[in-house]
């Protein structure tokens, strides 16, 4: 317990250090490459440049920053719904919550296409919440369908969650292709995870989820370490076990919904950055949550510089990037719980 009290600082920090390297390398980098004093004189507005401008403020810092946004999110909820599920292989994209999410999303896109702008402020503020609802459609479906004899069976979850993300996938195909062309085009890249077309108010619109819902989450991770024993044992030290699973469930859609209504779905970042963080800090939530937080933040903004980069001048979305390496990491974990 000392030594992981010790240890804590010294990951976050470690942490901190990678995702300031990774914005380091995905602001110098690209098509248009830049110095680093560049880059400081740009955003000091030291020498003010036209060029440099357009690409810092323009194309790459909202990305980064909608980045770092979307996998701080997404790294945190992982880490909730497999403390509230107790299943080490729970991950939203797995369960189906960002296929809820998403569907929700491009059925807002088709029935509004053409009446508002995608990237105008009402669109953007509206997709969230269209986002939650979904979020919320495929978290009840979950609940009802994975629960024998009244408690949450952890393999079933697995099972059933992936029948509902291919549902509603299969319903979000459907009503993307009775979109017209460019609309269809737009959906199918943010399908795919992609950051693309990030820009200030897809960052604006995410802060205050994160601004509301990460210390209402951060201030239960007491609660999330008794969730770790059984449902007996927690409800005999005076915890309300549905309402605290409601609201951290909550929470974490809400992070969710949030985070696939402005990059679509990057799966399996809330599954690595869970289980990056128990290897590195313990099992104490208190110190799981930021820590998934963080790691979250370094494998999307890393995901999408090498998506951005190494196919260069073609683009690859960054949760296909991230997928890469999600789906084996999952293989990994299946086969070594069933040992």
């Amino acid at each position: 317990m000392r030594n992981t009290y010790y240890r804590f600082p010294l990951v976050v920090a470690g942490g901190i250090a990678i995702v300031l390297t990774a914005i380091y390398f995905s602001l110098t980098n690209g098509t248009f490459d830049m110095s680093i004093k560049e880059v400081f004189q740009t955003l000091l507005r030291l020498n003010p440049n036209s060029d440099f401008d357009l690409v810092v403020f323009e194309f790459r810092l909202p990305r980064i920053v909608l980045g770092a946004l979307v996998g701080f999110a997404l790294g945190m909820a992982g880490a909730v719904i497999q403390g509230v599920t107790r299943n080490g292989l729970a991950d939203p994209g797995i369960l189906g919550i960002n296929a809820g999410a998403g569907m929700a999303v491009v059925l807002f896109m088709f029935l509004l296409q053409g009446q508002i702008t995608m990237s105008g402020w009402l669109g953007v503020m509206m997709m969230p919440m269209f986002g939650v609802a979904g979020g919320l459609a495929a978290t009840t479906a979950i609940f009802m369908f994975a629960r024998e004899g009244g408690k949450l069976d952890p393999q079933r979850l697995i099972l059933v969650g992936i029948a509902i993300a291919s549902g509603f996938g299969a319903i979000t195909m459907f009503f993307s292709l009775k979109m017209n062309p460019s609309d269809y085009e737009m959906a199918v890249a943010w399908l795919a995870g992609s950051l693309h077309s990030a820009n200030w108010k897809f960052v604006v619109t995410m802060l205050p989820w994160l601004i509301i819902l990460p210390p209402v989450i951060w201030f239960r991770s007491q609660v999330l370490d008794l969730f770790q024993l059984s449902e007996e044992s927690v409800k005999s030290v005076g915890v309300s076990v549905e309402r605290e699973k409601n609201i951290l469930l909550l929470c974490s859609i809400g992070l969710i919904s949030a985070s696939v209504a402005v990059s679509g779905s990057i799966g399996f970042v809330g599954l690595i950055a869970p289980h990056l963080a128990r290897q590195l800090v313990g099992l104490r939530h208190r110190h799981i949550i930021p820590v998934s937080g963080i790691a979250g933040m370094a494998i999307v903004i890393i995901g999408d510089f090498i998506g951005r980069t190494i196919f260069a001048p073609a683009e690859l979305a960054a949760g296909i990037v991230v997928s890469v390496i999600g789906v084996p990491y999952f293989i990994y974990l299946l086969i070594r719980m069933r040992k």
